[in-house]
């Protein structure tokens, strides 16, 4: 079966459950930037100088984002079965953030997003995060939407700032203040 369907061709796609919206609509401008972040990680995890632990953290996060897509291309009045985010998902980050917490230097100030080419690649992956979380609030602004979809990606855009600033400290970059 080819990918070529051509039922997009005039600018509508089907979300889960058979409803056909326009593609600028913001569920797909949600989703759509979720598959963005999970490009992003996809190139962060290429990178040698990864730790290991972010390493295992991202590579689970990648997984754990198809879920967070198929939620949001999932109306929640569809009858589509289907995985949900729920709080045991942002349970799971906050562990993560409470330990690079207790490891990492306390800030006084800002810090630009620079440092080794990886921890710039996940300050990048924390903006596009920061853009799809924007993008859900838009959404639930428009129509009903699983709300911890919202609160997962508000603390993984924090677990990302915190994975950068790891990564640059295992590459012994020197993280510059605003």
């Amino acid at each position: 079966m080819s990918i070529v369907t051509k039922t997009g061709d005039k600018g509508m796609t089907g979300l889960f459950g058979g409803r056909r919206v326009s593609k600028a609509d913001a569920r797909l401008h949600a989703y759509g930037t979720v598959d963005e972040l999970n490009a992003i990680l996809g190139i962060v995890l290429s990178e040698d100088e990864l730790p290991v632990k972010l390493r295992h953290d991202l590579r689970s996060t990648q997984r754990l984002l198809f879920t967070v897509g198929a939620d949001l291309a999932t109306p929640l009045e569809s009858r589509a079965q289907i995985q949900r985010i729920v709080p045991a998902h942002t349970a799971e980050i906050e562990e993560w953030i409470a330990a690079l917490e207790s490891t990492l230097p306390a800030l006084t100030r800002f810090i630009l997003p620079s440092g080794s080419r990886v921890g710039s690649q996940l300050h990048h992956a924390r903006t596009v995060c920061r853009r799809a979380e924007r993008w859900i609030v838009a959404l639930g602004e428009q129509e009903e939407a699983n709300p911890e979809v919202q609160v997962y990606l508000n603390r993984l855009g924090d677990y990302l700032f915190l994975a950068a600033r790891e990564a640059n400290r295992h590459r012994g970059a020197k993280e510059e203040e605003v």
